[in-house]
């Protein structure tokens, strides 16, 4: 390490949940990379706690080991933020970073950021500026309170600063660097496990994937989709109808599980054309979504990663905080109406469904742009 970067503190890098681990792998390696190398600390609060939603990918994505782990583990939102934010100060006071640098839009996000500023700590946001204008999703409350708070502010999409602005934020705290969770993808895409290989691991016939229209991909974890019992039996039943058309593979969150088991109604889940999962780890999903005609999904990750794949996606949800995915990319919106979930499934069987292109700066280098604006950012002028 040269004498500059020793005078520089550490960057503490946050990670919650499991979105955060594919953002933050590329930033960490950024930051050991450049010349000079920045120090970093990696803080995992512990957001996300079971093997299948976290440990697996600090294998999967070559992340190092947490320098800290606050084994926050769940809660309600309000307990679970107070609990990292509780956690999260006596690390912050013993070792006294140069920044906080967090990614996303999690509980952790806003706990993080929240100590930070209080302790005249300087914040980085990375995925700044995304908004779906829908204050009842928990996300977008923890994405605007960040990026108000936050000292400087890092883009994926330019529409990002349009927001930023009209929520008086300066431009001079933005850049825009591009997407680091397509740093991820393009890194590790050729690393992917194949569909067979994943199905033949959970003890599935891999054949069942020789269907003249592929297979499809699924994913839900919102509240709004799966918390309430009618509109998680509405999806699970329309589900059903667009297996009849292709196999769909269901990557089940725990949460999702959890309120499927409580619907107490088998029936609604058709073993041999839903074929449900656990948690997959990275390069399991990544292979999933890679060879998918179709993905069907609540999450904004996998709306992006569809988009750089070029795999058309069909986004469960009424509005979306990433509007590039569908001005550019692969995504459509079809909310939770069965009707619309069939015409787009329908639509992408004949051949008719989104390829779009890859947005602008998606190209596997936005962590280097981060790290090189951190630097110049955080070192002291006689230093650069």
């Amino acid at each position: 390490m040269s004498e500059r970067s020793a005078a520089l503190a550490p960057v503490m890098c946050v990670v919650g949940a499991r979105p955060n681990f594919m953002k933050m792998a590329p930033i960490l390696r950024a930051l050991a990379n450049h010349t000079p190398p920045l120090p970093s600390l990696l803080v995992h609060t512990g957001q996300h706690y079971d093997q299948g939603m976290s440990g697996q990918l600090f294998t999967d994505l070559g992340l190092p080991l947490p320098d800290l782990n606050l084994d926050v583990g769940s809660g309600s939102h309000a307990v679970q933020t107070a609990e990292v934010m509780r956690r999260f100060e006596p690390a912050l006071d013993a070792h006294r970073p140069s920044c906080v640098l967090v990614v996303g839009d999690v509980n952790s996000t806003l706990a993080c950021t929240l100590v930070a500023v209080k302790k005249g700590v300087p914040v980085a946001h990375v995925e700044a500026g995304l908004r779906s204008y829908d204050r009842q999703m928990p996300e977008e409350i923890n994405r605007v309170v960040t990026d108000q708070l936050a000292d400087r502010l890092y883009t994926t999409e330019r529409s990002a600063l349009t927001n930023l602005l009209a929520e008086g934020i300066a431009a001079e705290r933005v850049r825009f660097c591009g997407n680091v969770m397509i740093d991820s993808l393009l890194a590790h895409r050729q690393h992917a496990h194949s569909a067979a290989a994943t199905l033949r691991a959970h003890g599935i016939d891999p054949a069942v994937l020789d269907h003249q229209n592929g297979y499809g991909v699924v994913t839900l974890h919102r509240p709004s989709n799966v918390d309430d019992p009618n509109t998680l039996r509405a999806l699970l039943a329309v589900l059903g109808d667009v297996a009849m058309e292709l196999p769909l593979i269901f990557a089940m969150h725990p949460r999702t599980r959890s309120q499927i088991d409580k619907l107490a109604a088998p029936e609604l889940i058709d073993p041999a054309r839903l074929l449900v999962l656990p948690p997959q780890g990275y390069l399991e999903m990544l292979g999933l979504m890679a060879g998918a005609t179709v993905v069907l999904t609540d999450s904004g990750g996998l709306q992006e990663e569809t988009t750089a794949l070029g795999v058309p996606c069909l986004t469960l949800r009424p509005n979306t905080e990433r509007p590039i995915t569908i001005e550019q990319g692969t995504n459509t919106l079809v909310g939770t109406d069965r009707l619309a979930i069939l015409q787009g499934v329908s639509e992408i069987l004949a051949g008719q469904g989104k390829r779009g292109r890859v947005p602008e700066l998606w190209d596997g280098h936005a962590a280097d742009r981060i790290a090189s604006d951190l630097w110049h950012w955080l070192s002291p002028t006689e230093a650069r």
